[in-house]
């Protein structure tokens, strides 16, 4: 499959400092490529090396099939491009909004009315589409962002952290946006520091730290990579704890911890044995409302990397 971004030996100086350190990225067609890493870590760098908007010191670019370098004018007609916050003119409606970046894209009056109204369709926004940006509610917001970022068709649509400060049910709306573009065939590169949302959304993560990329993988595949994983049984009664305790220590050969739900937690190598545990709570008449092996999260892979928290103060916005 040919990969709409691909960048090889990526590297930028801001004076003595390589905010870029070597990067190696691809993304074909259709995919969700998700970039996670502490603040500072280069991520929204490279993002603006991809989007034409920053130079490189050495390395290549393409993205849509154009140099970024020698072909920057090409590439911007393929790319979108969100920041972490609206940039629509709160003053103007949502129809107003589209209909004045697609005139400035160059299309007809007519044109630049006919994308507003598939846009506002596609986003749900039909009915807003004549009130004031400033009225949305903040998913409505990122949508119409996310709208105004697809007026000219992107091949590749730019991410940077889109669903900062959105609640639970305005992320999911812009989560299934993202899904329904990728079914469209768009290709996305999602920067974000919400862990749920590489996990939920990416098909493949880049792990940047200090201006490297120091792993990659999908999402199973980087929680396989730590190597822990953790077995998980909680009774039907409590007062078969112990008994719970004691069948986990015997299997496992560790001591199990137990959480205030009566959760009892041991670390495994394998999962295969889990069928161990439960032949041995069969035999001692104890069952069982949880027994599972579960990978360690996206969160403890992110600091087992990075020795980063996942919440830090997020880099400098791209809009």
């Amino acid at each position: 499959m040919e990969n709409n971004i691909e960048a090889e030996g990526l590297v930028l100086h801001y004076g003595s400092t390589r905010a870029l350190d070597g990067v190696d990225l691809s993304a074909p067609a259709g995919t969700v490529l998700g970039v996670l890493g502490p603040n500072g870590a280069g991520k929204t760098t490279a993002v603006r090396v991809l989007a034409t908007l920053l130079r490189a010191d050495a390395g290549t670019a393409r993205v849509a099939g154009h140099d970024v370098a020698r072909e920057p004018q090409a590439v911007r007609e393929q790319i979108g491009l969100t920041g972490q916050y609206a940039s629509v003119d709160e003053d103007l409606t949502g129809r107003q909004n589209l209909v004045m970046i697609g005139r400035l894209l160059g299309f007809s009056r007519p044109e630049a009315h006919a994308r507003a109204t598939d846009l506002l369709a596609r986003f749900s926004l039909t009915d807003a589409g004549g009130r004031p940006a400033k009225t949305y509610s903040g998913g409505m917001r990122r949508r119409l962002d996310l709208a105004a970022s697809l007026v000219n068709r992107p091949k590749v649509l730019f991410l940077d952290e889109p669903t900062t400060g959105l609640d639970p049910r305005s992320r999911n709306e812009v989560w299934d946006t993202v899904r329904g573009l990728v079914d469209d065939g768009t290709t996305v590169l999602l920067t974000t520091q919400y862990l749920e949302e590489a996990d939920e959304l990416a098909d493949d993560i880049v792990v940047f730290d200090a201006g490297k990329v120091v792993a990659r993988g999908t999402s199973d595949e980087l929680k396989h990579r730590t190597g822990a994983q953790t077995l998980t049984a909680r009774p039907r009664d409590r007062r078969d704890s112990p008994v719970v305790l004691q069948v986990l220590e015997q299997v496992t050969g560790a001591v199990p911890t137990t959480d205030g739900r009566g959760t009892s937690s041991v670390p495994v190598p394998s999962e295969a044995l889990l069928g161990a545990v439960l032949d041995q709570l069969t035999v001692r008449g104890v069952a069982v409302s949880e027994l599972a092996v579960r990978l360690p999260s996206l969160d403890d892979v992110f600091f087992a990397l990075t020795g980063s928290s996942t919440t830090p103060t997020p880099e400098a916005s791209l809009a």
